[in-house]
């Protein structure tokens, strides 16, 4: 086969005269072009020294035989005829071939039913006497027998066979048409010149750019839309595409291309030509813009390269306009190499021989702590290996972190090279663990041995072996070698059974490994723990401000007043009784009733807005009581199996002592004010903020804050519900946290941090016990589903607890202010059965849902801008219920986490079932709540046999939780009615399997 020319680009002209050849020649010369192809080889000599290309219809002469029967595989053809007649037309072909003269190349349309022998015969006779003539074959699919060709012109536009490209680039060089000559033209599928002018540039540099070699038929430059020859002379043509041929004629060379995209996607072609390598991007679309990622343009390179400086965008990606096509130069890339050192191969031989990976629970790898409630099971799982068949020892290394040595538990070998042991910690504060493994010389031997002995295998080698392992053993234990000295002395005349007894007996193993100098020895680095409390995990919260607990509205509530409320508090079932803040509050600013900021003389203000003349964040406000009525309270609580918990608000209003003895914490305005809070939409002018970053807020401020901390710790308060932390920096509250920790390891926080996703669990890594969530806003079944699959995959099951408010004084939330007393049911059981933390705002259990206006979660006659009087006693109250809600989840600890739940199908989308279920089965307890609080609601729930270790169908024992009784289900599924207007929204059964 001939090399290529050096003209790579083919204008076809259907011209029938000289004169109208020597016209499309002189438009082919204009335009770039090297070659004409022509459809009469007597018109060849007007090319005027233009290579001569000839485009044959060898397809219009195919003989067949009219007897035999229509072959289905074409339509409308007969069988060839076989024998004589197919010899035929090989022989007039292969003579008119050979005896073409002036011709460069000849475009062979051949027919579809040629014979892969056939195409074959023919290219070999053609060559075999014009070695010279360049034969291109023209078919409607890829297929074989064309070795013998120069070129494959799939018969129709290259851009319409771009489905198939893979298979068209796999065979001979590329021929591509922009256009099928004498075909229909491009021009005629588009109703706007416009899109034409888009569809046939992107045509002709596809083509251009694709193959070996292209052509384009006369017409298609001005988008002619009729068969036929050039414009008119003196004619405007249709459409100007003359510079983006004469373009692509400069840029295209000859060269090979393979595809490197996926079907449908943008077309990237990679070019391999004598000038180097070059991509070919084009954007299928006509309308719209393609990005294409780097990792499609070069991560497909069968050899690496980079692109030319400035060709991605800053995410990487490279931006094709609609129909652009794009040829982009390769530049080959060196690969990186290293500088070699000496001593590596000494350092090589000290790194560990044992890899450690993949420990488990680990909180990014280590730099935060996971969390646990003392008693809480610790299981960790680590990856452990090393080379060859060599037995490995893997130990589990625990401590607390004001212990100086190590406990330590063997971890067990679960398939697949993982291994895993369990620890309970019995202290509040920070531990450590880490995962250690060894080389076990002697477990080896033991497997060995015992393996060639029972197969038979002479064990004398073997027991020299082991003789040799207990005497260095016994040489390392000494005077405690006493039945390794035994063992080797009964050995001596041992037959083979005994002293693979005696070698493998648990005495020999223990007393190997107390004298196992642990070879290899490799240990991860320690990972940290903080065990917290049980109530950092599991609590019920009841929030109130007290200076409502009056019963006069023009009477300031008081500690005192607080002390009569706890018999009430205690006997709902709650366990902490949550104060907004009850330091000074300020004048400046005050806001009045509904937040408004003209507050009359007897208003009492935002305890939000903290400090005044009275002090700040370690004072009282006086109208509360004193120092000695607080301590009162915090005794009183005790008694009460009640905790209390401040809220920890880092905010002032401008009568904070602060402003006055420290101004430099603050930033002020160019006019000299300081900017209030805000928190789009909501605006606090009673309240602003410090500066954790001003240069004499650092760490004076820092101290001022974790002392103030401290003060109430002293008082006896050991909870805090932080406001808004994720306003405050981030290494402010990792330190700061620690630092109360390290005092008063019994303290826990709570994050009030209504925010990003990563925000909030960024605040649970640096230390924050427990956080508020999305739960208020999670209303529909499968969004409560989700978050909560989410809350207990690790690594955020390890770090974050989540705390189900169902309300707060800033949110009542919309669901509630249009259910009334069915809504505040669902809520309440929701919150109660899926997490360990639940709390409720003063004002749930009344059902009190009012808006301020109907769609914002403000309170009409919000309590944090006055003093309300509650009648706990109203009608159509949920008190019994809440009451029996929490009482539930004290006797379960299935409902003391949020962690053990899995959703079951009910059948219903307005029905969520779940099951919440102990780590060790012991507890299970079946929820189902309708999200539904004004029309009934049918479902049929699944039994999950499975999580309770029965038999499909078989027997379970059913507890009703809340209104008593057990009974035997059957089947594997349950039909389950809601009337949220007669019965409770919600049902709870502790399930077992029957014995």
């Amino acid at each position: 086969m001939t090399a290529l020319p050096p003209a790579c680009g083919l204008f076809h002209t259907s011209g029938s005269t000289e004169a109208a050849v020597r016209h499309a020649a002189a438009r082919a010369r204009a335009l770039g072009f090297r070659a004409l192809c022509v459809t009469d080889p007597a018109l060849a000599g007007a090319a005027e020294g233009l290579e001569v290309w000839l485009d044959l219809r060898m397809d219009q002469d195919s003989p067949a035989d009219a007897g035999s029967p229509l072959d289905p595989r074409f339509s409308g053809l007969h069988r060839p005829a076989a024998g004589r007649d197919a010899q035929h037309w090989l022989e007039h072909w292969e003579a008119r071939l050979i005896g073409l003269r002036g011709i460069a190349g000849v475009l062979c349309r051949l027919p579809e039913w040629l014979t892969d022998s056939s195409l074959r015969s023919l290219a070999a006779a053609v060559r075999g006497a014009q070695p010279e003539l360049q034969l291109a074959a023209m078919v409607p699919r890829p297929r074989a027998g064309l070795e013998g060709f120069s070129f494959v012109a799939p018969a129709m536009p290259w851009v319409d066979a771009l489905a198939d490209a893979g298979r068209w680039l796999s065979g001979p060089p590329l021929l591509a048409l922009a256009e099928v000559p004498g075909g229909r033209r491009l021009a005629g599928r588009f109703g706007n010149r416009p899109t034409a002018a888009h569809a046939l540039s992107r045509a002709i540099r596809l083509a251009a750019f694709s193959g070996a070699a292209w052509l384009l038929p006369e017409g298609l430059e001005h988008g002619a839309l009729h068969r036929g020859g050039l414009a008119t002379d003196g004619a405007a043509p249709r459409l100007a595409l003359e510079p983006v041929v004469m373009a692509a004629n400069e840029a295209a060379q000859p060269g090979g291309a393979r595809l490197l995209s996926a079907p449908h996607a943008p077309v990237v072609l990679l070019r391999d030509t004598g000038a180097g390598r070059a991509l070919v991007l084009a954007n299928p679309s006509l309308s719209r813009p393609q990005l294409v990622p780097a990792g499609q343009v070069l991560g497909l390179l069968p050899a690496p390269g980079t692109l030319p400086a400035g060709t991605l965008d800053a995410e990487g990606r490279l931006r094709l306009s609609p129909a652009e096509v794009r040829i982009l130069p390769i530049h080959d890339s060196a690969p990186v190499r290293q500088p070699l050192r000496d001593g590596a191969a000494e350092r090589a031989t000290e790194m560990p021989r044992i890899a450690i990976e993949a420990v488990s629970p680990a909180v990014d790898d280590g730099r935060f702590a996971v969390k646990r409630a003392v008693g809480q099971e610790v299981t960790v799982t680590a990856d452990v290996f090393t080379d060859g068949h060599t037995r490995i020892a893997v130990r589990l290394l625990w401590r607390a972190a004001d212990e100086a040595d190590w406990h330590e538990l063997p971890m067990k070998a679960l398939p697949n090279d993982v291994y895993t042991a369990t620890f309970v910690p019995e202290r509040i504060g920070r531990h450590f663990y880490t995962v250690e493994a060894w080389v076990d010389v002697f477990a080896s031997f033991d497997n060995e041995i015992t393996k060639k002995h029972a197969a038979g295998i002479d064990i004398s080698l073997e027991r020299r072996e082991g003789r040799a392992l207990l005497q260095a053993a016994a040489g390392r234990m000494g005077e405690h070698a006493g039945h390794l000295a035994q063992v080797l002395d009964a050995e001596q005349d041992a037959p083979p059974e005994q002293a693979v007894a005696l070698f493998t007996s648990a005495e020999t193993r223990a007393a190997m490994l107390a004298a196992d100098p642990r070879p290899f020895r490799e240990r991860r680095e320690p990972l940290p723990l903080d065990v917290e409390r049980r109530e950092a995990g599991f609590a019920s919260w009841y929030e109130i401000f007290p200076r409502s607990q009056t019963d006069d509205p023009a009477r300031h509530g008081t500690f005192r007043d607080v002390i009569g409320q706890l018999p009430r508090v205690r006997d709902m079932g709650f366990d902490v009784l949550y104060f907004t803040p009850i330091h000074p509050i300020g004048k400046k600013n005050r806001k009045g009733r509904n937040n408004t900021l003209t507050p009359g003389p007897d208003d009492v203000g935002s305890p939000y807005a903290i400090g005044s003349e009275a002090g700040g964040h370690d004072a009282l406000h006086p109208e509360l009581g004193t120092i000695e009525d607080f301590r009162a309270l915090v005794a009183a609580a005790k008694e009460h199996r009640l905790e209390l918990a401040l809220d920890f608000a880092i905010q002032c209003s401008p009568d904070h002592p602060w402003l006055k003895e420290h101004p430099g914490w603050f930033d002020y305005r160019p006019d000299g004010s300081i900017r209030y809070a805000e928190n789009p939409p909501k605006k606090y002018e009673d309240i602003v903020n410090v500066d954790f970053y001003k240069p004499d807020a650092m760490p004076a401020l820092w101290l001022a804050l974790r002392d103030a901390v401290l003060f109430w710790v002293k008082e006896g308060v050991t909870l805090f519900r932080v406001d808004n932390p994720h306003t405050k920096p981030l290494p402010f509250w990792e330190w700061m946290i620690a630092e109360v920790r390290a005092r008063a390891p019994e303290a826990v926080f709570l994050s009030e941090a209504f925010t990003r996703p990563k925000v909030m669990y960024r605040l649970a890594k640096v230390g924050y016990s427990q956080s508020y969530t999305y739960f208020t806003w999670r209303n529909e079944a499968w969004e409560l589903r989700q978050y909560l699959e989410e809350l207990n995959q690790a690594p955020v099951s390890d770090f974050f607890r989540p705390h189900f408010f169902v309300n707060t004084p800033d949110i009542n939330p919309e669901f509630l202010q249009t259910s009334g007393r069915p809504g505040h049911l669902i809520r309440a059981a929701l919150a109660a059965t899926l997490s360990g933390l639940w709390g409720v705002y003063n004002g749930f259990e009344l059902c009190e849902a009012t808006p301020v206006k109907p769609g914002k979660e403000e309170y009409l006659d919000s309590e944090k801008y006055e003093i309300k009087v509650w009648d706990y006693d109203r009608p159509g109250n949920i008190v019994p219920e809440i009451t029996a809600l929490n009482g539930i989840r004290r006797e379960n600890p299935a409902l003391q986490t949020h962690l053990g739940v899995t959703f079951l199908p009910s059948g219903n989308d307005k029905v969520l079932a779940y099951l919440k279920r102990t780590p060790d089965g012991s507890n299970a307890v079946l929820v189902l709540v309708s999200m539904d609080p004004h029309a009934p609601v049918d479902c049929w729930y699944e039994v999950p046999h499975w999580l309770l270790g029965a038999p499909a169908g078989g027997p379970i024992l059913a507890e009703n939780l809340l209104s008593g009784g057990e009974e035997s289900w059957t089947g594997t599924h349950r039909h389950h009615r809601f009337d949220p207007h007669s019965m409770l929204p919600y049902a709870i059964w502790r399930l077992r399997a029957a014995v």
